[in-house]
């Protein structure tokens, strides 16, 4: 099954694909987060497999892709930018979307459609909605 990947990361996926084996996808066993999916090169620069790379993963690669035709460059473009609020964690450590903000988020998400995603602009405090304009297989995409 193909990945799919933003047009930010080609460079890293090509170099791990080329240099380190490929790419290995883990799965989450969490239950507080089923959908995620984390990339990392398949073996380190000593030729040693990866180790999971957070204890929420499997303990091994659901898969190894070796092959650039079997990954989707996701090219977006910004459907929706606005200000968020945040607020401190409960142990004061951490700051945090205020639920009114979360719910916007989800909201502009949804309206966004499959595959959208939101990033923060950290300098602006403004949240920013991406939508899929286009997947292009990797072995077309051009930089």
């Amino acid at each position: 099954m193909p990945i799919s990947i933003k047009s930010i990361n080609v460079p890293k996926i090509r170099d791990w694909i080329s240099n380190h084996g490929g790419v290995a996808v883990w799965h989450s066993i969490n239950l507080s987060d089923p959908g995620r999916e984390m990339l990392t090169p398949a073996k380190d620069q000593s030729g040693v497999d990866t180790a999971r790379p957070h204890w929420g993963m499997s303990s091994k690669p659901a898969e190894i892709i070796t092959s650039e035709k079997d990954v989707l460059v996701t090219v977006g473009v910004e459907f929706k930018r606005f200000h968020i609020a945040v607020r401190r964690s409960g142990n004061g450590l951490m700051l945090k979307l205020t639920d009114a903000s979360s719910k916007k988020v989800r909201l502009h998400l949804d309206k966004a459609g499959d595959g959208s995603w939101y990033e923060f602009d950290y300098f602006t405090q403004d949240c920013v909605i991406y939508k899929v304009e286009k997947s292009i297989p990797l072995t077309d995409f051009k930089e």
